[in-house]
């Protein structure tokens, strides 16, 4: 199933922080879950119980304990877990997690016009599945984006409320993850 497949089946994804985090994604009718916490102790009991549940799950490799941000964190993640893919904001991550056959997010902070300008250069280098991007409350870059490119865009970091969610749909984005769980339910 390829990346925009996905997003388009569960465009609203659960991102968890906490082994409570986890609990709850379990119970929700999110079916992609991002996993933001962990260690490379227990982050395999973390990936095998989204797994059990029947969902897909992403790995923040970059919040990770014990991880680094060299290529052996995708290929830990690979070979260790069940995960189905990655998200990080080093591009030589997602460039490595397509080269391992994993969903390869890559997650960016646009603050400014020149963040904007390097997300547009890394999208055309590394051509990530998918592209996350913060925070997720601005309709006007998610526009930019998306006339921009056809990667499949996910609105991710403050969205906290159905008008946010909404507004992020509207400007073009394919789907949303929040760690707000009320917002699991828009």
């Amino acid at each position: 199933m390829t990346m925009l497949e996905l997003l388009e089946e569960s465009p609203i994804i659960a991102a968890i922080k906490s082994w409570e985090g986890l609990e709850k994604s379990l119970k929700s009718e999110c079916k992609v879950v991002f996993v933001l916490f962990g260690t490379i102790c227990d982050i395999d009991q973390i990936v095998a119980r989204i797994k059990d549940a029947g969902k897909v799950a992403i790995v923040h490799v970059d919040m990770i304990q014990g991880l680094s941000t060299k290529r052996v964190a995708v290929d830990f993640i690979a070979h260790n877990t069940r995960a189905d893919g990655i998200i990080s904001t080093k591009n030589t991550l997602v460039e490595h997690a397509k080269e391992m056959g994993l969903y390869a997010i890559q997650r960016t902070f646009v603050v400014d016009s020149i963040a904007l300008d390097t997300l547009k250069k890394q999208i055309e280098m590394f051509r990530p599945d998918a592209v996350e991007i913060m925070p997720g409350v601005m309709p006007k870059i998610l526009k930019i984006m998306r006339e921009y490119t056809d990667i499949p865009l996910i609105a991710g970091g403050l969205l906290s409320d159905k008008k946010d969610v909404m507004a992020a749909f509207e400007a073009g984005t394919d789907a949303i993850s929040a760690t707000n769980e009320a917002v699991w339910y828009v």
